[in-house]
């Protein structure tokens, strides 16, 4: 897997100490500036402390199974904006060559969000997830014209559960899912648009067109 995120601080300089800081308990494989600049922090066979408490398709030990980046970005907390050009264009070709070294999988590109839908926002719904799925380096959204497909709420959940997602708080959940992949309506609430999605992102998966 390779997990997205933005560090969430004031300043570059203050992620960066806290990502080398040993008392913080958090660090991660690649660290992205504004301006481009890659920094690699942990080799890519090291276990790196960014994903914590989280879960994607019932891998619990996320840590163990992942490369962290993160994009440095105020985050939420302290005035999120976009991320601009120079860093999408530096994580591109970063990414591109992790996911070729390793064979990983577009449907396993995620962001902090998917993995711990409780507890994180990011990289957030100002990320530019159209520019990597055009570059075939993570799944694009799916265009949908039809309407729910799914009985009842409890069989979009068992539905999301199987793409992936920790559903244990079911309002949570449909927030991340929609984070991700319906972002101009965030409020957790299932609906036919978002059921869609969820059915042609699992339609494609199980006819094996994400990698």
């Amino acid at each position: 897997m390779v997990v997205l995120h933005y560090t969430g601080m004031r300043t570059a300089a203050e992620a960066l100490e806290r990502l080398c800081d040993p008392e913080a308990e958090v660090s991660c494989h690649y660290l992205i500036d504004e301006d481009g600049t890659v920094v690699r922090l942990v080799d890519e066979d090291k276990r790196a402390w960014h994903a914590g408490r989280s879960s994607w398709r019932g891998e619990t030990d996320v840590n163990s199974a992942s490369i962290g980046i993160e994009l440095v970005n105020p985050g939420h907390e302290f005035g999120y904006c976009a991320f601009p050009r120079a860093q999408m264009e530096a994580l591109v070709p970063l990414l591109a060559d992790i996911v070729r070294r390793h064979d990983i999988p577009r449907a396993n590109v995620v962001g902090h969000s998917d993995i711990a839908v409780a507890r994180k926002l990011d990289p957030g719904e100002l990320f530019d997830w159209d520019l990597l799925a055009r570059y075939r380096l993570a799944l694009a959204r799916p265009e949908v014209t039809l309407g729910n497909p799914f009985p009842n709420d409890g069989a979009f959940f068992l539905a999301l559960e199987r793409f992936g997602y920790d559903i244990t708080d079911p309002t949570a959940a449909v927030r991340a899912f929609q984070r991700r992949w319906r972002l101009e309506r965030i409020d957790g609430e299932v609906d036919g648009q978002i059921g869609a999605i969820l059915f042609a992102l699992l339609l494609d998966r199980d006819r094996g067109n994400t990698r």
